[in-house]
């Protein structure tokens, strides 16, 4: 018995070494943050929306005191830039007499009924859609596409697109802080958070169905 029970401790102390401090966790984590909410706001299929609900589950188990308010300024800086990089390109493409790939992917993901709802939208309330259509899932690209087929420039979709990337990120880490509050395990956490934003991103395309 003796034996097994310092087996047993040898194996706690071990597992405890290999648990990274949570500086190391902080140095790895909020870089691969931004960089797949980057990667997702360019190629709408990496689900963004999880990636910042679980990475603020994590935060609210940390101790550090900023770790939430690092959380929601790295989630909401990636979308921006990404938003903005995809705006970017998209523009490109319409300038172009061949179009491009990225304004191909654009409008692959916006149907043409979506798309007439947004370009009606974004004629009667403009800027404000914006935000709408981060915070509706998969309401961000048709929206964006009728910003391009409005031929807004740049500067205006950017000053747009800030309140609704922080909108956005609030909404996220605030669903992550809730299934982080609900339960003691970081993990439980996460998995509730997950299965939430899942639920919320399929709600619009039952719904839509349902009324067909």
């Amino acid at each position: 018995m003796t034996l097994l029970a310092d087996a047993a401790a040898g194996v706690l102390a071990a597992a405890r070494t290999t648990v990274p401090p949570e500086s190391t966790q902080q140095a790895l984590g909020y870089p691969s943050l931004f960089l797949l909410v980057l990667i997702g706001a360019l190629v709408p299929v990496v689900p963004t929306g999880a990636l910042v609900s679980s990475a603020a589950v994590v935060a609210f188990h940390q101790t550090a005191p900023f770790a939430l308010a690092l959380v929601f300024v790295t989630a909401s800086l990636a979308a921006f830039c990404g938003d903005a990089a995809l705006y970017w390109l998209g523009r490109r493409g319409l300038k172009s007499k061949n179009g491009s790939r990225w304004l191909e992917a654009i409008r692959a993901r916006a149907p043409e009924e979506r798309l007439a709802q947004a370009q009606e939208k974004l004629a009667g309330h403009g800027v404000a859609v914006l935000v709408l259509s981060r915070l509706v899932p998969a309401g961000r690209i048709p929206v964006m596409l009728a910003c391009l087929m409005a031929k807004w420039p740049l500067r205006r979709f950017v000053r747009g697109n800030f309140p609704a990337c922080l909108a956005w990120a609030v909404t996220y880490q605030l669903i992550g802080i809730l299934g982080g509050s609900l339960f003691p395990e970081p993990w439980e956490g996460v998995l509730a958070a997950v299965l939430l934003t899942v639920l919320l991103s399929a709600a619009p395309g039952v719904w839509r169905r349902l009324q067909r």
